[in-house]
């Protein structure tokens, strides 16, 4: 390793990173319970209310490391890069 070169940290694409892994394990978890996903996730981002997620497999606990507002923003994005696609 080379110690004097600095290291560059991309902040933003590792916190995307980050909430792109927690929406879909908490998208599982609540499939896996018998939940509808979205509209759990929905009334989550609404609300702020996190028992409107599962505790099943650690998934509340994830889902509430991540602001609403960058939740809605990571998945905004994602839905806008889909339809760009198209």
């Amino acid at each position: 390793m080379d110690f004097n070169e600095t290291m560059k940290i991309n902040i933003e694409f590792d916190k995307a990173k980050e909430v792109k892994e927690i929406v879909s394990s908490v998208y599982e978890s609540l499939e896996i319970k018998g939940y509808d996903p979205i509209s759990q996730i929905v009334g989550y981002i609404l609300s702020g209310d996190p028992t409107y997620i599962t505790s099943y497999n650690g998934a509340r606990g994830m889902i509430v490391r991540v602001e609403r507002d960058e939740l809605l923003e990571e998945l905004v994005k994602t839905y806008i890069s889909e339809l760009k696609k198209n």
